[in-house]
């Protein structure tokens, strides 16, 4: 088998990469003076002392001291951003103006809280991690299906996150895993021997191996019983690593606008428009660490829990190289899956793409004795917007089936997107059409058309799809796995 090259190999693309990224810091150094934060509004600069951190994990050592913490947390967002951010029409649409339609301490309940459903005989417990910068919104809708099953389900904010960016300056990786630890031992706790399974969404994935990991060495527990990895973040831009320089220059006076990688109005109620340097910093060493790991025990005959991973095949964010060989290709064969899916071939017209997923699709498709097994959503031919499942078995040398989805793509769509998977089109915020309640923002599918550089929001957050058209496929995939 071709030995492929590793994500952060320094090839000569990767190599200008990196030197535009210090020629970029060096002007950074020389342009201080361009870089006040005076400017930058109090959700970015707040420090919110009541927030979980690995170093508070001795005293609240417990998901319902998490929760009274937490509880102390929001009423200091309270007191400390919202009480200064202006209210009225000419704030309709900013987050944390009270009563905006964007406001999401004004919906019942805040999905930037941490949620637990419980009730009923359960079939067992799953915990569900969001991203970096998003919030328990992400896996509502898988959550709320889950529950309907019989699953008692706990989905966990993540430290840093649901609050306000400024949360993600000084948040680290591991406090992130304490948090996980300490939801994993609650539902240990409420469901007993049965099975406890994760489910990780883009940086929740490399937290749901993390955890794995550990618990395979015995450190805790318990050993999740399967885990589903939704865009999963394994690799990302070798760039990430720079962070860590950037961060540092942000500490010096007047340059806290280097602790941002990108600063946006703030009008999305369940994720931060705008992105920390500390957090591209914090998920860079976070996978390195995961996949350091695995690659350690590869060979050494432990098996982690069956896993699954649902990705598209394009993904401005994490890469699908990188899933495949510093992930699957490491671990045990005949365990694990992967679901692809592939762009819109109908609509796609190969003049316009930068980048064809189409040869690491047809990798995947040619590869003999790949360990995972391999579903391939995609047209059934280039002249038709239906689409069919490609199934390859784990070892298999070829596509065993070809089996009609009895679905299509939408007219207008040409792809996925690493942030539409885990979206109903029926999501009220992220969906294919508009909310009943008309005092709720909507941020799914816009038609928005006039001169460039005239709107606040940019034109790449307007063309990038934000839910799934085959949500349902996703959604029987991943109650499959869990409830075999």
């Amino acid at each position: 088998m071709q030995k492929h090259r590793h994500i952060f190999t320094a090839t000569p693309a990767l190599r200008t990469i990196a030197l535009r990224q210090l020629l970029f810091f060096i002007s950074l150094v020389l342009g201080l003076s361009a870089c006040s934060d005076s400017a930058l509004p109090p959700s970015h600069t707040v420090k919110l002392g009541e927030e979980f951190s690995a170093a508070r994990a001795v005293s609240v050592d417990s998901f319902p001291a998490y929760l009274q913490l937490e509880d102390r947390l929001f009423a200091q967002l309270d007191k400390r951003v919202y009480s200064r951010v202006e209210t009225g029409p000419s704030f309709s649409l900013a987050r944390f103006s009270k009563g905006s339609l964007a406001d999401p301490t004004s919906r019942d309940p805040n999905w930037n809280r941490s949620f637990e459903l419980a009730g009923g005989p359960h079939r067992g417990a799953v915990l569900l991690l969001h991203g970096m910068s998003d919030s328990p919104y992400s896996l509502r809708a898988l959550g709320e299906t889950l529950h309907g099953q019989g699953f008692h389900v706990l989905g966990l904010r993540l430290p840093g996150h649901g609050t306000a960016p400024s949360g993600m300056t000084d948040i680290s990786w591991q406090d992130m895993a304490a948090a996980v630890t300490l939801a994993m031992r609650h539902l240990a706790d409420r469901v007993g021997e049965r099975p406890v399974h994760i489910i990780g969404y883009s940086t929740g994935a490399p937290l749901a191996l993390d955890f794995a990991l550990r618990a395979e060495q015995g450190s805790i527990g318990p050993a999740p019983a399967s885990m589903v990895l939704i865009s999963p973040a394994i690799g990302i831009s070798p760039a990430a690593a720079l962070a860590s320089w950037k961060r540092r220059l942000s500490l010096l006076p007047g340059l806290g606008r280097l602790a941002w990688l990108q600063i946006e109005p703030e009008f999305d109620p369940y994720k931060y428009n705008s992105f920390a340097t500390n957090a591209a910093e914090q998920v860079h060493s976070l996978t390195s660490s995961v996949a350091a790991r695995i690659a350690d025990r590869n060979g050494s005959g432990k098996l982690l829990p069956p896993i699954l991973v649902l990705k598209s095949t394009v993904d401005a964010t994490v890469s699908n190289n990188a899933v495949v060989d510093r992930l699957l290709m490491k671990l045990a064969p005949g365990r694990h899956e992967l679901v692809l899916f592939d762009i819109n071939r109908y609509a796609a017209n190969a003049s316009l793409l930068v980048d064809d997923p189409g040869a690491f699709t047809t990798r995947m498709l040619e590869a003999e004795q790949l360990p995972f097994g391999l579903t391939l959503v995609a047209n059934t031919d280039s002249s038709k917007r239906a689409v069919s499942l490609y199934y390859k078995p784990a070892l298999a040398a070829a596509p065993a089936r070809r089996e009609q989805l009895g679905q299509q793509w939408p007219s207008g769509i040409f792809s996925l997107s690493h942030v539409a998977l885990p979206f109903p089109p029926d999501d009220p915020l992220y969906g294919s059409g508009p909310p009943r309640n008309p005092e709720h923002i909507f941020l799914g599918t816009q038609a928005l058309q006039g001169e460039r550089d005239v709107l606040k929001i940019s034109g790449d957050y307007l063309l990038r799809l934000r839910y799934n058209p085959f949500y349902s496929y996703l959604e029987q995939r991943v109650l499959e796995w869990i409830t075999p």
